[in-house]
């Protein structure tokens, strides 16, 4: 187990080895975000959900992880369900050696991942049920009625099941950002809105007891549908009550300092819709995670490859861009309000060309804003 975590120093040290990168305006630290607000983060990361469960795959994975350490990019987000937790093993497979060589510390790499979904052990077993049923149930990490949907559950030994799971996968004492994974499915499953905020405060008191301990050093949602709904769809979340939640239980040093939700030229609602409430007016998830001290992580920037190309040629004109992929890059990692933008690279030659789009500064603020008129 590597001890340690990202630090302010550490981040700072891996940003000043890549001058250019650095000129670009590729790393970038979260605005008023209290604690991790002074960490030094690459404008895109490297996400791990895509890919076959199987050798090849793990290989690929743990060779673009390495090529991304040594290239700027500094923050990998995976989760404990990504490909039967073999994403998670493939981060702790890449950032060991490079560790242990010195060519990377510790200090210097933001790790991410999730948990709430029910995770298989590398493959899918014959008997799904009785899996669950033999690891988890019958064990006491969790009961039949704390599991929503078949396949959701963020009661607190549960979560801190998944976390230690985690921890041993990534090899890492001290996970940087734990999220609870996609809890408005929760909701759509069919849980009351009163049960839905007692779950996640409760998920929440677990996880701040996993900070004291230092086993994470921040937490937060990471969501698909939460924040982008209108507050009346069944799946809608509100971004003030999820942190008055933290706070609840964390005081005012709660450790809820992230959300991570698609941002892309397909799914722009947080920049372009007012649909969460601060005090009495309504608000851009971006606006309101600013006026709360959290930052924002943007996933599926390529929408899984669906806006690699097809795009109207306007676009490219209003972000200066030569071609799809960079175009829809360009959008995510530009946008007023992204921490960083998450693209997923299980091959090393992905992480060359994405990259040589972060060589180039954002589009400045007005004219990326040309986009919604």
């Amino acid at each position: 187990m590597i001890q340690g975590f990202a630090t302010a120093e550490g981040t700072a040290r891996y940003r000043g080895r890549f001058p250019e990168l650095t000129q670009a305006g590729h790393f970038r630290q979260p605005a008023k975000v209290p604690g991790a607000g002074e960490l030094w983060l690459s404008s895109l990361g490297l996400g791990t959900y895509l890919g076959e469960a199987n050798a090849a795959a793990d290989a690929a994975y743990s060779e673009a992880i390495q090529q991304a350490g040594r290239s700027g990019v500094n923050v990998l987000d995976t989760a404990i369900n990504y490909r039967n937790q073999r994403s998670e093993r493939n981060i702790g497979a890449a950032l060991g050696p490079m560790m242990a060589s010195g060519e990377l510390r510790r200090d210097e790499i933001v790790v991410c991942t999730k948990a709430g979904y029910l995770s298989f052990d590398g493959e899918v077993p014959d008997d799904a049920r009785g899996y669950f049923i033999d690891e988890y149930i019958n064990k006491g990490i969790m009961r039949p009625a704390e599991i929503a949907g078949g396949a959701h559950c963020m009661a607190p030994a549960y979560l801190e099941n998944q976390l230690e799971r985690s921890r041993r996968n990534l090899k890492l004492e001290t996970i940087d950002v734990f999220y609870v994974h996609n809890p408005e499915s929760q909701l759509g499953a069919g849980v009351s809105r009163s049960d839905f905020r007692h779950r996640l405060r409760d998920a929440f008191a677990a996880l701040e007891k996993a900070v004291k301990a230092q086993k994470i050093r921040y937490y937060g949602c990471a969501t698909w549908n939460g924040f982008r709904l209108p507050p009346a769809q069944r799946e809608a979340m509100s971004l003030e009550d999820v942190v008055t939640a933290a706070r609840e239980v964390g005081g005012d040093h709660h450790h809820f300092r992230f959300v991570q939700l698609p941002f892309n030229l397909a799914m722009p609602e947080a920049f372009g819709v007012k649909n969460q409430s601060f005090g009495k007016e309504m608000f851009s998830l971006f606006e309101v995670a600013q006026k709360m001290g959290v930052a924002v992580v943007g996933s599926a920037t390529l929408y899984q490859g669906k806006l690699t190309q097809g795009l109207p040629e306007t676009i490219r004109q209003k972000l200066g861009t030569s071609n799809d992929t960079e175009s829809a890059i360009q959008f995510a990692r530009s946008a007023p309000g992204i921490a960083t933008a998450l693209i997923g690279m299980g091959d090393k030659r992905h992480v060359a060309i994405n990259l040589a789009v972060a060589a180039h500064p954002p589009v400045p603020r007005e004219q990326w804003e040309g986009l919604f008129q």
